[in-house]
Order: structure tokens, then sequence, then C-alpha cells
């Protein structure tokens, strides 16, 4: 992790591109605290994945941020970290 902001559209090419295989995914602890129309998800995960060619189990830490509009709930922001 580096810290570099990645555009969405920059992440999904990647994605297209074989750059980010997910293998598996397991959950270890994750919350979820809501307030109105906003809420936010935090999770400690493990994942399974081939990044760039380096297959791992990648520890995470991963938060985001979702609002709710005409009922329908969207993440706004995803954030993944090693800490």
């Amino acid at each position: 992790m580096t810290g570099y902001v990645q555009p969405k559209a920059e992440w999904l090419a990647r994605m297209r591109a074989g750059r980010f295989v997910h293998h598996a995914i397991v959950e270890k602890d994750v919350t979820v605290e809501a307030e109105g129309d906003a809420a936010r998800l935090v999770g400690r995960i493990v994942t399974d994945a081939t990044v760039y060619g380096a297959h791992a189990d990648w520890r995470l830490r991963l938060t985001m941020d979702y609002a709710c509009e005409g009922g329908a709930w969207t993440a706004l922001r995803a954030v993944a970290t090693t800490r």
C-alpha cells in the first residue's frame, strides 16, 4: 500500500486487465455505523489475491462510506490499508 488515491476508472481498467485477481475474501471483523442517510463500514479482511503477479494473503483494513438517496445506498469511497 502506497497511499496512492486511485481513480475509479483506473482501478476498473486494471481489474479488467487482470492486474488484480481475487481468489477469496474472508471477513474477520465487520462493523457498520449508520446515521440518517450516511453509513460507514469498517472491516478487517484477508484477501487471497494475485496483485501484479504476486499471489498472497493480504490482511487489510477496509473502510467504505455510503450515502442513501431515494432509498438506494451507493458506495462513495473505499479505502484499503494494511494497518
